[in-house]
């Protein structure tokens, strides 16, 4: 009874080959709570390449005793004798013509290679750590050398495809399950001597040597599986951004107002009171009530969803959204000359609102990367930065701080740290110095400055009532620095007319951008969103250039 309790049940759990390559991705065995030992007896087929690996010798069981059949027994004769046998009977005689022929020193070159070509060698098992790349964690595949040679399979950055056996892990560790591997379907060797990926740890700076590789690093892997899903991320948040769950028939009319649907209530009332008038026939009065019914539900429900806005909110409506790259020839830790930008566009905002999107959205990226991608920013937050969770969770339980550019002026004058600058005049340009001791010193949390002097923002930003400031804002986060910049723009076109006159830029070149402020100009606003920094910021490195596949500089673009 013990016994059978003891076994383990059936799997219910099958894994989906990918759809493309028929193999299984390691993240549908790996990521998983418990480890996977539901999984135990399935059979796979995986591809990866070689993370490390490591060869374990067997030591073979001695040979059994031989009978003994009393005094005067000759033993029998084998009926099968393999040629590997019948060699190794010949040795002596072997040997015998190596002597004369070389002499009988022991350093003899023939007589060593024949004795390495008849020594058996003896069995063993390639213990090997596999990654696809389809998440942080490696699985432990046993390759035994009864299936191939383990020499074939040991190099670091080997690419095989296999197939075996799920099955418990026979060393106690971080692994639960491991692949016990029955055939070997394919072994991409490398050039060990000149792989640029070796067993040990190499330096992040050095892997900026060698893009086109580096990806297969665990820690560059994870990298760029938490930007893809940051990207992901971001199309989401504009995707779904001012939608809420209606009932159908909501959603099948949006865009139609309430005043409209009232009007049709009136009509369809109208055709009722005319049929019962005539005295139509029963069917076309009880289709009519029906409808109308219908539609005074709709309106109800339109109302009621119009009472529940509140009053100081506008719709945000187009929002338009598209990668943008910003290139030039700076460079630093946090600046490379191409540098990717996500841009959000609305209509019908201000720059209230515009803060509270931009708001949103970092913190909506910061949740979902950790919801999206936990095995991997557990991977950072061991390897890179260990705060990092914490960081994240932080910034989306915390409320922003918001200051104006006058009051930023006033507390920065206030500093006696040196590396502030402390005599900044009404107008001056805030330094990436200035806004980050804001965010990691004062405040210790991100910042944002808004309502800067027109001089230090673009020509289109909305002019303030004041006439010296513009409604323009940056977002500022602690180690990153300047992550989020954005404005209400200018609808009014003679205003933006002027400005482009005071600026002295030539007008014609921009006619078509003035014709939006021609033709049914409305209030708009939106925001740029440093990606790359984005990235930065959710994984803990402190330099762009390994945030970023494939950075390119000036003068330099290999890959």
């Amino acid at each position: 009874m013990d016994s059978e309790q003891a076994m383990p049940s059936t799997s219910t759990t099958h894994l989906t080959p990918f759809k493309y390559s028929n193999r299984v991705l390691l993240k549908t065995i790996l990521d998983r709570r418990d480890g996977g030992p539901e999984l135990i007896g399935q059979r796979v087929l995986i591809g990866g390449w070689v993370k490390s690996s490591k060869e374990v010798m067997k030591h073979p069981p001695p040979p059994p005793p031989a009978a003994d059949h009393g005094p005067g027994h000759e033993p029998e004769p084998k009926s099968d004798v393999s040629c590997v046998e019948i060699l190794q009977s010949r040795i002596p005689f072997l040997r015998t013509i190596v002597k004369v022929l070389g002499g009988s020193s022991s350093n003899n070159p023939l007589r060593e290679r024949l004795d390495a070509v008849f020594k058996p060698a003896p069995p063993s098992t390639a213990f090997l750590k596999v990654s696809d790349g389809s998440c942080a964690a490696s699985l432990q595949v046993l390759v035994e050398s009864s299936v191939v040679p383990p020499c074939q399979l040991l190099h670091t950055g080997t690419s095989i495809t296999v197939e075996g056996v799920l099955q418990q892990s026979s060393v106690q560790g971080k692994n639960v399950i491991e692949l016990k591997v029955d055939k070997v379907l394919h072994i991409g060797t490398v050039d060990y001597s000149k792989y640029p990926l070796s067993k040990k740890r190499v330096p992040i700076d050095k892997l900026r040597e060698c893009f086109h590789i580096r990806a297969r690093t665990t820690t560059v892997g994870s990298v760029m599986r938490i930007r893809s899903t940051l990207t992901f991320g971001a199309h989401t948040f504009c995707h779904n951004h001012g939608q809420k769950e209606e009932p159908q028939a909501i959603a099948e009319i949006e865009g139609v107002s309430l005043e409209a649907i009232k009007a049709a209530a009136k009509e369809k009332s109208s055709l009722v009171e005319e049929l019962k008038r005539t005295d139509s026939n029963k069917e076309a009065l009880a289709a009519a009530v029906q409808d109308l019914r219908k539609t005074n539900e709709l309106a109800s429900q339109l109302e009621a969803r119009e009472k529940s806005k509140p009053k100081t909110s506008q719709k945000r409506d187009n929002v338009n959204f598209g990668p943008r790259f910003r290139a030039d020839k700076g460079e630093s830790p946090k600046h490379v000359p191409e540098m990717l930008m996500f841009e959000v566009e609305m209509a019908f905002t201000q720059l209230e609102e515009a803060m509270n999107c931009a708001d949103d959205f970092f913190k909506f990226l910061c949740k979902w990367v950790l919801e999206n991608c936990p095995e991997d920013m557990k991977f950072v937050t061991e390897r890179i930065d260990r705060n990092r969770i914490d960081r994240l969770q932080s910034v989306i339980s915390s409320s922003f701080e918001r200051i104006s550019y006058d009051e930023a002026l006033n507390i920065l004058n206030k500093v006696t740290d040196t590396k502030v600058e402390t005599k900044l005049q009404w107008g001056a340009a805030l330094t990436e110095e200035d806004l980050s001791h804001l965010s990691e010193e004062i405040y210790k949390k991100p910042v944002i400055v808004y309502n800067y002097p027109k001089a230090a923002k673009p020509f289109y930003v909305r002019l303030n009532d004041d006439g010296k400031t513009v409604a323009a804002f940056d977002m500022i986060v602690p180690k990153i620095g300047k992550l989020i910049s954005g404005s209400q723009n200018e609808e009014r076109i003679h205003i933006l007319s002027t400005r482009i006159k005071d600026l002295g830029l030539p007008r014609e070149q921009y006619e078509w951008y003035l014709d939006l402020r021609r033709h049914g100009t409305v209030k708009h606003s939106g925001f740029s969103l440093e990606f790359d920094l984005m990235v930065l910021f959710a994984t803990g490195l402190t330099d762009v250039r390994d945030a970023i596949p494939f950075p390119r500089s000036y003068g330099k673009a290999n890959f």
